[in-house]
C-alpha cells in the first residue's frame, strides 16, 4: 500500500473513542457536558493510543431525545458551545493526531426544525413533500400498520394538513422524504458544511431508516408473533420491518454520499445498522463495491449473549457475507447496557472482564469502537425513575429502564465535587461505585482496567496483523475462543477462555510452534493454560 493510500485509508482497522458530549466534562457549571470540555480532556483520549474521536450529537436540539432531533444542522447547541468552540476542538484533535467524526441524523429532523415547520404548514408549500405524509384511511385510521422504535404507530396527525406524518421514533422527529431530491440535496449541504470546518468522518445514525416504501406497504408479523409466542417488551419487534426501513432506493443517496466524502480525500464514514436478522446482508450492501460507507457497525455484539460460539458466530458470518466491505466492532455504546454489566456474571469481576473484553476487542479483525468510560470498567449505572431523562426509559418503565444507566458523567477525580465533571448538580447522578474507578485513581495503578486498555491498543498497533490481517478461527472445545490472524509478514495465535473456570487447548500440529508469547500464559508442552477468563497472544512460526 503506497503511503497515500495509507492515508486515505487511515480507517481501515482504526480505534474509534466514542463521547456523549452531554456527560463528558462540564466547564460552564450547569451540570451539562460542553465541548470545551471535550477539548480540555483530549489528552485523555490519545494517552489510550486511539486514532479517532467520535462525537455524538452537539447540533442545535430541544433535545427531546438527547440531540438526535436535530432542530439546526449547521450550529451548535448553546448548551454545548458556539461553532468556534467547535473549531478549537477540531484543531486541538489534529494537534494530538485524533481524527475528529460527527453524528448525522439524516433519517429524520427535529419538528421545530424550519424545515418541518414549513411543511406542515400547508400541502402545497414549497417544502410541502420534504417529510412522509400521508392520507388518512376512509375511518381516520393511520395509513398502515408500521410502528415506532420508541412506541405505538410510527404515525402522527397533523390538524393544519390533516393528513398524518411519519416518524420511526418519537411523534417530534418526523422523517424526512428521501424520495424527493431535493431533501437529499439539502442534506448533502449540510454534511459539506462539517467537512469544510475540517471534520474527518460521520457516523451515520440509523443510516438504514433513511428510505421507505414509496407504496406504504404495511409490514407482515413475525412468525413467532403469529405463533405467540413473542416474548418481546417493545411491539415493534413484532413486526418483519419490510417496508419502513432497508429499501433498496438508500444504496443510491449512500453513493452520493460517498461521492461527497470523496471530493475531500481522506474522509471516512460509518454507518450504523438496525436491522433485526439480516443486518450483516444490509452491512455487506452498504459496504461493498468501494463506492457507499466505508465500514457499518451492527448491534450483534451489543446484546447479552456471551460466549466463544456467539463471537465466533457473528465475526464468521460477517466474513462469510460481506466479501469486500468492512466493520466496526463495539462492545459498549450510548444506546445498551454497559458490556461490563451485561457480561459479568452474578459473582464474578467486573475489572476481569473489562480486560478480556479489551484485549478481544482489540484482536478482531475490522475497525473498533470504545465508549467513554469503559476504559475505566465503569458498570450500568441504577437509577432512580426521578432521575431519568430518556423518553425510552419514562416510556417503558419499568419493563424497560432505558439508556440512561449508560449515559452519567465521566468520573475523572475521585475526590472532587461529582468527580470532577462538574460543580454543579449533574444532568444525570453519578453513582459513588464509578467515583472510586476515577480516572486520577487509575492512572496510577499499574494493573487497572485503565493501564490494561492503553496495554491491548499499544499491543494492537505494534502488530500489522491486529489492524488489517486476516482472520481464520481453529477448532476449540467448551467455551474457548481460538483464531489466527495474519498479515504483514506475521502470524498470530489468539486464545480466549469465556468461561468462568480454567480450560486447556493444544495448539493443533498444522499451527507449527508457538515463538513468543505476547501476552498471556505460556505455552507449555503446545498446550496452553487459560485461567477463567484468561487470555493468550502469541506469534506462530
Amino acid at each position: 500500500m503506497t503511503e497515500d493510500n495509507a492515508a486515505r485509508d487511515w480507517w481501515r482497522g482504526c480505534v474509534i473513542y466514542q463521547v456523549y458530549p452531554r456527560s463528558y466534562q462540564d466547564t460552564t457549571g450547569d451540570g451539562s457536558g460542553d465541548l470545551k470540555g471535550i477539548t480540555s480532556r483530549l489528552a485523555h483520549i490519545a494517552s489510550l493510543g486511539v486514532d479517532a474521536v467520535w462525537l455524538s450529537p452537539f447540533f442545535k436540539s430541544p433535545m427531546a431525545d438527547m440531540g438526535y432531533d436535530v432542530s439546526d444542522y449547521r450550529d451548535v447547541d448553546p448548551m454545548f458551545g458556539t461553532l468556534a468552540d467547535f473549531d478549537a476542538l477540531v484543531a486541538q484533535a489534529h494537534r494530538l493526531g485524533l481524527k475528529i467524526i460527527i453524528d448525522q441524523v439524516l433519517s429524520h429532523s427535529s419538528d421545530k426544525h424550519e424545515w418541518f415547520i414549513e411543511s406542515r404548514a400547508s400541502r402545497d408549500n414549497a417544502k410541502a413533500d420534504w417529510y412522509v405524509w400521508a392520507d388518512a384511511r376512509p375511518d381516520g385510521g393511520a395509513p398502515n400498520n408500521w410502528l415506532s422504535v420508541f412506541g405505538g404507530p410510527s404515525w402522527e396527525w397533523d390538524a393544519t394538513r390533516r393528513q398524518y406524518y411519519m416518524h420511526n421514533f418519537l411523534a417530534l422527529q418526523p422523517d424526512l422524504n428521501f424520495h424527493n431530491l431535493e431533501v437529499q440535496d439539502a442534506l448533502l449541504d449540510t454534511v459539506r458544511f462539517w467537512l469544510e470546518r475540517g471534520v474527518d468522518g460521520f457516523r451515520l445514525d440509523t443510516v438504514n431508516y433513511y428510505v421507505h416504501d414509496r407504496w406504504l406497504r404495511s409490514n407482515p408479523p413475525l412468525a413467532s408473533s403469529v405463533a405467540g409466542t413473542n416474548t418481546e417488551t417493545n411491539t415493534y419487534l413484532y413486526q418483519e420491518h419490510l417496508f419502513d426501513k432497508t429499501q433498496p432506493e438508500n444504496l443510491a443517496f449512500l453513493r452520493r454520499f460517498r461521492a461527497l466524502l470523496d471530493e475531500y480525500g481522506d474522509r471516512a464514514a460509518v454507518g450504523e445498522i438496525g436491522d433485526e436478522g439480516r443486518s450483516l446482508q444490509t452491512l455487506a450492501a452498504y459496504t461493498s463495491g468501494g463506492e457507499k460507507l466505508q465500514m457499518s457497525y451492527t448491534f450483534d455484539l451489543l446484546g447479552s449473549q456471551f460466549s466463544a460460539a456467539h463471537v465466533r458466530g457473528c465475526v464468521e458470518a460477517f466474513e462469510s457475507a460481506v466479501a469486500d466491505g468492512w466493520v466496526c466492532w463495539a462492545f459498549s455504546n450510548h444506546d445498551v447496557v454497559r458490556h461490563v454489566s451485561r457480561w459479568t456474571r452474578p459473582d464474578g469481576d467486573h475489572d476481569l472482564v473489562a480486560k478480556f473484553s479489551i484485549l478481544l476487542l482489540s484482536c478482531l479483525r475490522g475497525s473498533i469502537c470504545l465508549y467513554q468510560g469503559e476504559e475505566l470498567g465503569l458498570e450500568e449505572a441504577e437509577l432512580a425513575y426521578e432521575d431519568l431523562r430518556d423518553p425510552v426509559g419514562i416510556r417503558f418503565w419499568p419493563g424497560v429502564k432505558g439508556r440512561d444507566g449508560c449515559r452519567t458523567p465521566m468520573a475523572w477525580e475521585a475526590g472532587s465535587d461529582n468527580a470532577g465533571f462538574s460543580t454543579a448538580r449533574p444532568w444525570l447522578p453519578v453513582p459513588a461505585s464509578h467515583r472510586a474507578r476515577a480516572v486520577d485513581v487509575q492512572n496510577g495503578q499499574e494493573h487497572s482496567v485503565l493501564s490494561a486498555y492503553r496495554s491491548a491498543l499499544a499491543l494492537r498497533k505494534q502488530h500489522p496483523a491486529l489492524v488489517g490481517g486476516s482472520i481464520r478461527f481453529l477448532d476449540a472445545e467448551g467455551d474457548v475462543l481460538a483464531f489466527i490472524r495474519e498479515g504483514s509478514g506475521e502470524r498470530l495465535l489468539c486464545v480466549f477462555n469465556f468461561a468462568g473456570e480454567p480450560a486447556r487447548w493444544r495448539v493443533p500440529v498444522e499451527i507449527g510452534s508457538v515463538t513468543t508469547a505476547i501476552a498471556g500464559a505460556a505455552v507449555e508442552d503446545k498446550e496452553i493454560s487459560l485461567t477463567a477468563l484468561g487470555c493468550f497472544l502469541g506469534q506462530v512460526g
